[in-house]
């Protein structure tokens, strides 16, 4: 069984450490490098082709949320886990529009780390439920409506398919070319999509799909 290839990307040296004895631990894991700031984990993404990085956010010289940035742009494929303290909105939103395919509190148990890289490791998106539980009310309480479980029915079935890919992280070409269809479609399905449901936002797409179920379907 091929092991999924970690890289850590943290100016701390206790907490990569801490890490790699906990990733290594798991049969279908391996950390196959480590950087202590965003341009060292760049580099390393071109060399070692990582399947997920365990980013932090603040890091000398160049930033997570930089870094996110670029590696989404440069490397694609590669799927960046936010490994953070930093536990409001702002950073969420932020490494979300960068790029970046989970959220993880570093006060969280390991348990939960783990099930996030498997989770990104597989094209989905992962929240933290700490701030999964926040994101979903908030959402609540800013359109002062009912959870409908039955809302993706206003929508046709491109439309739910085109929102839930792009809820779970892929990008329109990439939705595009799963569902065989040109990216200019996926975008007009994507755009009525959001209009149909008051969504302006790829973080109003997440809380739309958590509370629908949809990031648990992976």
């Amino acid at each position: 069984m091929s092991k999924l290839k970690i890289l850590l990307a943290d100016d701390h040296e206790a907490v990569r450490e801490g890490l790699k004895a906990i990733v290594n631990a798991q049969e279908d894991m391996l950390v196959v490098g480590e950087a202590s700031d965003g341009r060292a984990a760049l580099a390393q993404v071109g060399e070692l082709h990582p399947d997920v990085i365990v980013m932090d956010v603040s890091m000398p010289r160049v930033n997570g949320l930089k870094a996110t940035e670029a590696i989404a742009q440069a490397h694609p494929s590669a799927k960046v886990l936010t490994f953070t303290r930093h536990a409001d909105d702002g950073y969420l939103q932020q490494l979300l529009r960068a790029g970046a395919a989970g959220y993880v509190l570093k006060q969280s148990r390991s348990t939960e780390l783990l099930q996030a890289i498997r989770a990104v490791a597989r094209g989905g998106t992962y929240l933290d439920p700490t701030i999964a539980g926040r994101v979903v009310g908030d959402y609540r309480r800013r359109t002062s409506a009912p959870v409908d479980h039955e809302a993706p029915s206003v929508l046709s079935p491109r439309e739910e398919q085109t929102l839930r890919l792009a809820a779970w992280g892929y990008s329109n070409k990439e939705i595009a070319s799963q569902l065989e269809l040109s990216v200019k479609t996926i975008e007009t399905h994507k755009t009525n999509a959001m209009q149909k449901l008051g969504l302006r936002s790829r973080i109003d797409i997440v809380r739309y799909a958590l509370l629908q179920g949809w990031l648990q379907d992976l």
